[in-house]
């Protein structure tokens, strides 16, 4: 894929658009997690620093109606970049009337959920936010998937566009791990349902050396097998797919797992073979062994991918196997990528972040990009390299 990078442009005196994702959690007005503010900022201050008219956009929740929600205002994440930054960062809400910003100073524009036709990828509208700059810079990787007008629209209609630092970094660690992978190239695949990451599997058969699925997709595929799982969340419509994937790919064999009569922070586990499951149980978690073999594959590996939980961490009870699996891939020398909100409440859970390689900040965009999908943003990059 070939797109400019922002360090192609010399910024000195120019207006400079950045699409950052800042959809942070607020309460009571303020910012309770600043992780994705935190990790928009060295683009931000790589443009004040170079003299660059800075101005921010990024989308907060999900507005009822393209109209201002007061709920859903960016004025907290101003507050918040104010602090982080060390200047004042105003919010504008009437921007296409009244905008100006200095050189070395940085505004941030308001939810752009709000703009009518913002979710339609309006052309008019992707217009107005490239009559702002000079330089559009697409820095939201998790939105990236989205052909809307602050991702899509405004990249075409823009003099210049390129990608930031933080998307450039997502999508150098994605070529690394899809194109040319050191070998052998682990991938481990959880969630709840075969059906919502069917095409993610689907095409890291074709690519790994060996899949490990885990959580409810693992209870699917144990039926492929011919197991029994009593109660357990599956989709038997889809044994024939997992078989398929099974035929054609080294999916790994899970050999015991953890059950209970109910999923819940007061259930028993209990420890059984796969052939054993009883017929009144749920399986929760991988067991021990399958828990040991899969950190020694991790441990042999080159390249590991992980998306997805391989049990109900949540519950401690049922989260050893998870927790084995998360500190296998920090202990391992294999360059790791992973991605997904459950995936990473996990790592964090279990405090090993700091060892992973490279942790995604995208959700939907993540898996479209495993799945060998084009990404809309990154089309109207392309368009304009």
């Amino acid at each position: 894929m070939k797109f400019k990078r922002l360090g192609e442009f010399s910024l000195a005196g120019k207006r400079v658009l950045i699409r950052e994702d800042l959809n942070v959690p607020i309460k009571d007005g303020l910012v309770t997690s600043n992780a994705r503010i935190r990790a928009a900022l060295p683009t931000i201050e790589h443009c004040i620093q170079e003299k660059a008219a800075v101005i921010i956009m990024s989308h907060l929740g999900r507005p009822a109606a393209e109209a201002f929600d007061a709920d859903l205002s960016l004025r907290p994440v101003a507050k918040e970049l104010s602090a982080m930054l060390g200047i004042q960062v105003d919010l504008i809400s009437d921007w296409r009337r009244h905008l100006e910003v200095q050189p070395g100073d940085a505004v941030l524009i308001e939810n752009v959920r709000f703009e009518k036709g913002e979710a339609a990828n309006d052309s008019d509208l992707g217009r107005a936010y490239a009559q702002l700059c000079d330089i559009f810079v697409m820095d939201a990787f998790a939105t990236a998937h989205r052909a809307q007008a602050s991702t899509h629209a405004v990249a075409v209609f823009a003099d210049e566009a390129c990608a930031g630092p933080l998307l450039s970094s997502e999508l150098d660690a994605l070529a690394r791990v899809l194109e040319n992978p050191e070998r052998p190239l682990v991938t481990i695949v959880g969630g709840s349902k075969v059906s919502a990451k069917l095409n993610t599997l689907q095409s890291l058969a074709d690519i790994s050396d060996t899949i490990v699925v885990g959580g409810g997709i693992a209870n699917t595929f144990l039926l492929a097998a011919g197991k029994p799982i009593g109660r357990s969340l599956a989709e038997p419509e889809l044994v024939d797919i997992a078989q398929s994937i099974i035929a054609r790919s080294a999916v790994f064999d899970h050999v015991d797992v953890m059950t209970g009569t109910e999923l819940n922070n007061k259930a028993t586990a209990r420890l059984c073979l796969t052939d054993s499951v009883e017929i009144d149980h749920v399986i929760g978690d991988i067991g021990p062994e399958s828990a040991r073999r899969i950190a020694a594959l991790v441990h042999n590996a080159g390249t590991v991918i992980w998306n997805g939980p391989v049990g109900v961490f949540e519950i401690d009870q049922f989260g050893e196997g998870t927790r084995v699996v998360a500190e296998a891939i920090a202990q391992s020398t294999a360059f790791s990528i992973v991605g997904g909100g459950d995936t990473i409440a996990a790592i964090e859970k279990y405090e090993v972040a700091d060892e992973i390689s490279y942790i995604s900040t995208g959700g939907g965009a993540f898996l479209e990009v495993l799945e060998g999908r084009s990404l809309p943003a990154l089309e109207a990059l392309e368009l304009s390299a």
